[in-house]
Parts: structure tokens; C-alpha cells; sequence
């Protein structure tokens, strides 16, 4: 197709548009973007957090300038705003600092899955203690995030 685009890059939703849009109405307050995936077929799905949480308001708010940024009659879309909930992975090291004192589900890529009260988070590393028993010492370990599959925080009722 030399001297033509595809026919399918030409119907997609540019992502760092969307991205822009995002960042601008998160600007200055303490929420964040977490992940943001465009499909082919056009479906939009973005996933915030916030140093102090996030509420439906938050997420209505991302949805309505996303909505209010793009035309529909230019380009056909789905959209799914959501907060990156309590059961999802822990993704960004900003997420990690603001759950430290929880307990964490760190799963390396090498090595077995631990568990452990989160005592530290820079940006680079987090560090975990884990739980002893009357086997075994509790232990201090530090991950580089490059080296982590999943990390989740437990809830414990």
C-alpha cells in the first residue's frame, strides 16, 4: 500500500489525544492516570487512581471530557472509565507508596508468590516483610517493580 494509509488506521481514536485530555483534567489534583487501552474496534478504557482515592464523580468527570473532546460523528467509540479497584494489580510505583502498611500478594516472575506488610516504596523498589511462623522467620524482602508479575494488596475482613 505504498502511498496509502489503512483503511483502519484512519478509523482508530488516537490515543495520545485521548491521553491529553485525560492528563489535562487530572492536572493538579491528586488523581492519576493508571492504564489507558484503545482496541481496534474503537473501545476506550481507562483505569484512574488517586493518592487519597477515587469516588464515581472522579470517573464521571474523566468520562464527560473524553465524551465532550471527541466526535461521534467522526469517529465511532465506546468508552469505560473506571478506578483501578481494590482487587486490581498494583501498577505504578505511586499506587505502591500510598499502600504502604497493607498487607501485599507479590507474585516475582522468578521465584513463589509472598505475602507481607508493604514497609516501603520509592520509585524504583518497594519492600515487603513477611509473616514468620513458628517455622520459619518473618523476612525482609525488596522488589524491583521490572521484577514483579502481579502485586495486589489483601483484603482481610
Amino acid at each position: 500500500m505504498r502511498g496509502r494509509e489503512s483503511p483502519l488506521l484512519l478509523l482508530m481514536i488516537d490515543k495520545f489525544k485521548v491521553l491529553d485530555i485525560v492528563k489535562d483534567v487530572l492536572e493538579g489534583s491528586d488523581k492519576y492516570l493508571v492504564n489507558m487501552k484503545i482496541t481496534p474496534d474503537n473501545r476506550i478504557f481507562v483505569d484512574i487512581d488517586g493518592d487519597n482515592g477515587i469516588i464515581i464523580d472522579d470517573c464521571i468527570e474523566v468520562s464527560r471530557a473524553i465524551e465532550n473532546n471527541l466526535n461521534r460523528d467522526e469517529e465511532d467509540f465506546e468508552l469505560n472509565v473506571s478506578s483501578a479497584g481494590a482487587d486490581s494489580p498494583l501498577k505504578m510505583p505511586r499506587q505502591y507508596r500510598r499502600h504502604v502498611g497493607r498487607e501485599l500478594s507479590v507474585e516475582p516472575f522468578d521465584g513463589p508468590k509472598v505475602e507481607g506488610v508493604l514497609t516501603e516504596a520509592d520509585d524504583n523498589t518497594f519492600t515487603i516483610k513477611t509473616h514468620g511462623s513458628k517455622k520459619t522467620d518473618s523476612e525482609v524482602l525488596t522488589f524491583d517493580y521490572n521484577d514483579v508479575k502481579t502485586a495486589k494488596v489483601l483484603i482481610r475482613f
